[in-house]
């Protein structure tokens, strides 16, 4: 097998770590550059659903990030100056995965700790100016010093990514909302630090939402809150400093909320932000792929934007370094559009969608938020759906390129494989997610021919591909290979099934239905 090439990592952000975490792990030489001069010490995502929980588990990068996290147990809705509802999280039983409230810099403080395990660190201070393909590899040229060589690229550098745009890559999209406020701020506030708090208005919305710092208790004392809020059109163009964005602040608060507004004592992070939706074209322009919020970038409300971004670095990370190590043709890496972008646009569509609910815009809108939506989200049965939604479990490929249309009662390929106890073939017990780490696994009944079963598999996948056999109560039947991102590759009984099915999807990165 040829030595693997090279992958440059263009981002620091909790995409860009996630990939370089994917690619060392699975031994392939990989670079992270970074434009910002060091880490960013500002929160900015702060929760981490199920799904990106569970892929940081596999990557080894979870650390204490669980013992740092906030626990709020919903969001207080109020509207007209009276308590609509109470949405509460609720999580499947099922589910080992389960959300963190946490900020993006504690999540990136873990990717960077188990970058430097696998013997690699960010390069800081690095910007990009131009991308250059030639039949052998990139050629990225910086501000700051000498061209970058590698064979491949991957922009995870944000929505003004300089790899996307030098690529390319269309970036279609539209505004959605013209200008939010928000402000992480150190205040006394007599509200309860269990539970997020919404406000919807006729001028707007106010959301304010407990946060932890790092010498909190996790039962949530501390002082520290993140507030959002609308401007009204009329406000959309004047530029705001972090004293005006927190006098905005203690304007909006009375007004929307009908309650006195915090006392802020310390501000530490404000901002301002247009909500724009747009999705990259493609996401991959022959050696230069797209990952993350070069991607595509939508609403912050409902925190789907870094859960998104990390499941396309996983998703990516497998791919690469199967072409990387030569055990794959180029035409695997078409898969990984194919597969994640159809997911990325029905994100943006329902947080489209939700922004504008909540924000009211019109009066018909605001009647059917306060009298209809909200009321539904005060019930179980809807709040199960909500956190399931926004957890990303629900991901499938089955419709894709390597996915599985014939049903067969059960999992089909490219759908994600739950969490589950299985056993080794000493009888050793271990969770299939902790198996998985940055490689295959092939989950057999002891009635298989596991033998000849993990030579196919090892034949193309390489000697890493783990044996397991499923635990009491596994529904399914047969032999299942598991992907390193936790989906059904293949399902039968046979190696010579699982051969045809390894060739056709390494070679042309299409399995014949």
């Amino acid at each position: 097998m040829r030595e693997p090439n090279n992958v440059l990592v263009v981002g620091a952000g909790p995409t860009g770590l996630a990939l370089a975490c994917a690619l060392a792990a699975q031994h392939v030489p990989v670079r992270v550059v970074d434009r910002a001069d060091g880490p960013s010490a500002t929160s900015r995502a702060n929760i981490l659903h199920a799904r990106g929980v569970e892929v940081l588990d596999r990557l080894g990068a979870l650390g204490d990030l669980p013992e740092q996290a906030l626990a709020p147990q919903g969001i207080a809705m109020h509207a007209q100056g009276r308590r609509l509802t109470t949405m509460r999280f609720a999580p499947m039983a099922e589910d080992s995965s389960q959300a963190l409230f946490i900020s993006q810099a504690q999540v990136e403080g873990e990717l960077r700790r188990r970058l430097a395990e696998l013997g690699t660190e960010v390069e800081w201070g690095i910007r990009i100016t131009g991308v250059e393909q030639d039949a052998d590899g990139v050629t990225v040229h910086t501000a700051e010093g000498p061209p970058l060589r590698a064979d491949r690229v991957v922009g995870c550098d944000g929505a003004h990514s300089a790899v996307r745009q030098a690529a390319g890559i269309d970036f279609p999209g539209v505004s959605v909302v013209e200008r939010f406020l928000l402000a992480d701020v150190h205040a006394t506030w007599d509200r309860d630090r269990s539970m997020s708090s919404g406000w919807f208005h006729r001028d707007g919305l106010v959301l304010a939402m407990p946060m932890r710092t790092k010498d909190e208790e996790r039962n949530g004392s501390g002082d520290l809150w993140r507030l959002m809020a609308d401007l009204p059109p009329s406000e959309t163009g004047e530029r705001l400093g972090e004293q005006q964005i927190l006098d905005r602040f203690a304007e909006l608060i009375p007004v929307r909320s009908g309650e006195a507004g915090p006392k802020v004592s310390d501000p530490v992070w404000t901002s301002v932000f247009r909500v724009h939706r747009r999705l990259a074209a493609d996401y991959r322009c022959g050696r230069v792929l797209l990952a993350g919020d070069a991607a595509h970038i939508h609403s912050p409300i409902g925190g789907q934007g870094m859960n998104t971004g990390i499941g396309d670095a996983e998703n990516l990370g497998w791919k690469l370094a199967l072409v990387s190590h030569g055990r794959a043709g180029d035409a695997l890496l078409d898969t990984y559009t194919a597969e994640r972008r159809p997911l990325a646009a029905e994100v943006l569509s329902t947080t489209t969608t939700n922004t504008r609910l909540l924000v009211g815009e019109g009066a018909v809108t605001r009647l059917v938020r306060d009298y209809a939506l909200i009321p539904l989200l005060g019930m179980p049965a809807m709040q199960r759906k909500a956190t399931a939604a926004a957890s990303q479990l629900w991901v499938t490929y089955r419709k894709g390129p390597l996915g599985g249309r014939t049903a067969k009662g059960g999992l089909r390929p490219g759908d994600r494989i739950p969490d589950r106890e299985c056993r080794r073939d000493d009888g050793t017990p271990v969770r299939l997610t902790r198996a998985l780490g940055a490689g295959w696994v092939l989950l057999a009944p002891d009635a298989a021919p596991v033998p000849e079963l993990a030579a196919a598999a090892r034949e193309r996948l390489g000697a890493g591909v783990a044996v397991l056999h499923p635990g009491a109560g596994c529904p399914e039947s047969g032999a299942l290979l598991v992907r390193p991102d936790g989906h059904l590759a293949w399902r039968g009984s046979t190696a010579e099934g699982l051969r045809r099915w390894l060739a056709a999807a390494l070679e042309t990165g299409s399995v014949v239905r």
